[in-house]
């Protein structure tokens, strides 16, 4: 496991503005080395924040794949959905090619089925990583191949939720797939699609966007080691790096 690396700030609007800045940089990079970039966007005010200010950010767009590491399962046009704040605050601002964006199934879309879905977007994950040559196995048995993403960004709940991944349920606890869908979120709408620990962790790096008192319990736990099944951010790591961009009360409970 890489080492944890926390941040603070003075406030949310500082710690979006660095963490805009760093991912530019991993943009650049990785760029450069193998020719594009693939990041994963999270929802959330800290996560549409960080969107907006790429916005302003000079940044090959042709040349980065995006990704998304949940999903409310709602109709196509439903403002809820985290792809549609992401065209509003970003995507439809800058020229990232359609085929690049890989968004997940709307409800509205095979009939409902959200086991379906899930595993569509696993198919669209695997082919990218096979397409790009850029992909890892994961899973107890090796066999699910996802991208080794540059950066998978993650805002986080009161509780530790990460993704649509909730305390106590079956969707952190799984090893072997991906993605899943969940049917009973604790936290409306009840119906998500997300990616699992096993493909979170395939990331390069893992950076928190985390801001507020009320998640100070959950970030000391995230970075002091508990339970996933406790606290599911704590099972979030990436390969390379883990980051922690926080702000002042966000960070009051840790030493």
């Amino acid at each position: 496991m890489t080492e944890t690396t926390v941040r603070e700030f003075d406030d949310a609007a500082a710690l979006v503005a660095a963490a805009a800045d760093d991912l530019v940089a991993v943009i650049e990079q990785a760029q450069a080395e193998r020719g594009f970039a693939s990041i994963v966007l999270t929802g959330g005010t800290n996560g549409n924040a960080l969107s907006a200010a790429l916005r302003e950010k000079v940044i090959d767009w042709s040349r980065v794949d995006v990704f998304f590491g949940d999903e409310r399962f709602v109709p196509g046009d439903d403002p809820d959905r985290n792809a549609l704040q992401a065209q509003d605050a970003l995507l439809d601002h800058v020229p990232v090619p359609s085929e690049r964006v890989y968004t997940f199934p709307a409800a509205d879309e095979f009939s409902g089925d959200g086991e379906l879905a899930a595993r569509v977007y696993a198919k669209r994950l695997a082919d990218n990583a096979g397409e790009r040559g850029n992909g890892v196995a994961v899973g107890s048995a090796g066999g699910a191949l996802v991208p080794r993403f540059d950066v998978h960004l993650l805002g986080m709940g009161g509780e530790g939720h990460i993704n649509s991944l909730f305390p106590h349920t079956d969707a952190i606890r799984e090893q072997d797939a991906t993605v899943v869908s969940v049917r009973d979120s604790p936290k409306p709408p009840p119906r998500r699609l997300t990616l699992t620990l096993p493909a979170v962790g395939a990331a390069r790096r893992v950076w928190f966007l985390v801001s507020g008192a009320d998640k100070s319990e959950a970030v000391a736990a995230g970075v002091g080691g508990a339970s996933p099944e406790d606290w599911p951010c704590a099972g979030a790591h990436g390969s390379e790096q883990t980051v922690w961009y926080l702000d002042g009360a966000a960070a009051s409970r840790l030493g």
